[in-house]
């Protein structure tokens, strides 16, 4: 059973920053593309960034690019999101996803307000 499990939200100040991990099991993770997504109050669920398995390449939202950076240690099943230069429209709950699997983590809240 694939589980994913998000850590390290919570309230930063407009211009701060927050470092998100996900901590995978039940997997081949070194082969696994990974996701972040995020959901505002109100609003749909939307894909901040995807990492891909083997070459790393990443991709982001056009709302995010160069604020946020994905990254992976496949020795430790991890996936991260550094979040630089955070604005109050970035408050919103964040998930962990693995599209291969269509599984999702619990989420973790981060909150950009002074």
């Amino acid at each position: 059973q694939v589980q994913l499990v998000e850590s390290g939200g919570g309230l930063v100040q407009p211009g701060g920053s927050l470092r998100l991990s996900c901590a995978a099991s039940g997997l081949t993770f070194s082969r696994t593309a990974m996701s972040w997504y995020r959901q505002a109050p109100g609003k749909e669920r939307e894909l901040v960034a995807t990492i891909i398995s083997i070459s790393g390449i990443s991709t982001y939202a056009d709302s995010v690019k160069g604020r946020f950076t994905i990254s992976r240690d496949n020795a430790k099943n991890s996936v991260f999101l550094q979040m630089n230069s955070l604005k109050p429209e970035d408050t919103a709950v964040y998930y962990c996803y693995t599209p291969r699997f269509n599984a999702w983590g619990q989420g973790t809240q981060v909150t950009v307000s002074s």
